[in-house]
């Protein structure tokens, strides 16, 4: 091909931050940032970028077969993240569309620094007390005693990327124990870190705390529901830097209401953007960000410079790094 139209859907960051990033893809072609609704059809989506043979995209919109049956020729998506399950990787396949993604090493410290970071601020009641603050209150301290992580019990729920570095600084940080759920990872390979391997009822019954560092899939959404709320100790804390679809929204609400849930930190919605009048934020012992835990300086120079790098490869005809749907007629044609 001659000529080459990439679209930024959905990124709120993607040459923003780093403008270089954009300047070199505009060394290649014509360039364009799309926001669309998360919930937007395939068909909708695909006539909104007719004519846009390479897309950078954020973790949503959904590119689905509906998408792919209606989008005219597109050689490669490149995800501006880890997670790749807005993309229907059989139909990419069929469309001869290379669908890659960021190495997740880029994340792993931003995204556990995130997950804990929320947890202390919970824990702490650091929101409520700078409120109290600049409202003239610093009187009422003793209003917001809060709970240590020092030496609790807090369980991890996936030990891949993330959760390892969240278990590592759980432990040799805060000196907790670990407990760990991850069927997919050996007893040693968990041990390796610093957790103990436990079955997932152990987890949720003994924890203290539970960090959900999982990645969604179909065997795990809505892991952490009513039944499971129930079988968690009273006041129990929790933090997901994840995917909100991990947990039943309507199901911690209920949790928050009753107190069995003491607080719980989320940087993940399963529908986003999140509202204003969303359910959680109308506690106060939640903590809810916008999906920023890959949002450090280092993380995103790193994200970018790998889309960039993704395109490049395309351009001469080469497979991208970490290439999750890598068959297309486009790579070796050069």
């Amino acid at each position: 091909m001659s000529k080459y139209n990439i679209a930024i859907v959905n990124s709120s960051s993607f040459g923003k931050v780093f403008p270089e990033h954009m300047e070199a893809l505009k060394k290649i072609g014509q360039v364009k940032h799309f926001t669309v609704d998360s919930e937007i059809s395939g068909q909708e989506l695909a006539e909104i970028l007719q004519g846009y043979n390479i897309i950078i995209s954020s973790v949503t919109p959904f590119f689905t077969q509906e998408f792919f049956d209606h989008k005219d020729e597109l050689i490669l998506i490149s995800r501006h993240g880890i997670g790749y399950n807005n993309v229907d990787l059989e139909a990419a396949k069929n469309n001869n569309t290379i669908v890659s993604i960021i190495p997740a090493i880029i994340e792993r410290d931003a995204v556990a620094e995130n997950n804990i970071v929320n947890l202390m601020t919970v824990l702490r009641q650091t929101v409520k007390a700078q409120h109290s603050v600049k409202c003239g209150q610093w009187e009422e301290r003793a209003s917001f005693v809060g709970r240590t992580l020092f030496n609790k019990t807090v369980g991890v729920i996936g030990v891949g990327n993330t959760g390892s570095r969240v278990v590592e600084i759980l432990r040799n940080g805060f000196f907790c124990d670990v407990l760990a759920y991850d069927p997919y990872k050996s007893e040693l390979h968990i041990q390796s870190y610093g957790a103990k391997k436990v079955e997932f009822d152990q987890l949720l019954e003994s924890s203290d705390v539970i960090c959900l560092c999982a990645n969604l899939t179909e065997e795990n959404y809505h892991m952490i529901s009513d039944k499971e709320i129930e079988k968690m100790k009273h006041n129990v804390y929790i933090s997901n830097s994840a995917r909100g679809a991990l947990v039943n929204e309507s199901s911690i609400v209920s949790g928050l209401k009753t107190g069995k849930i003491a607080g719980f930190a989320t940087d993940v919605l399963e529908e986003e953007p999140g509202l204003k009048s969303h359910p959680y934020l109308s506690f106060d012992n939640v903590v809810m960000t916008p999906h920023i835990s890959a949002y450090t300086m280092e993380c995103l120079e790193e994200m970018g410079k790998k889309c960039v790098r993704d395109v490049e490869c395309i351009v001469r005809g080469e497979l991208p790094e970490r290439s999750v749907q890598p068959y297309s007629n486009y790579i070796g044609s050069k």
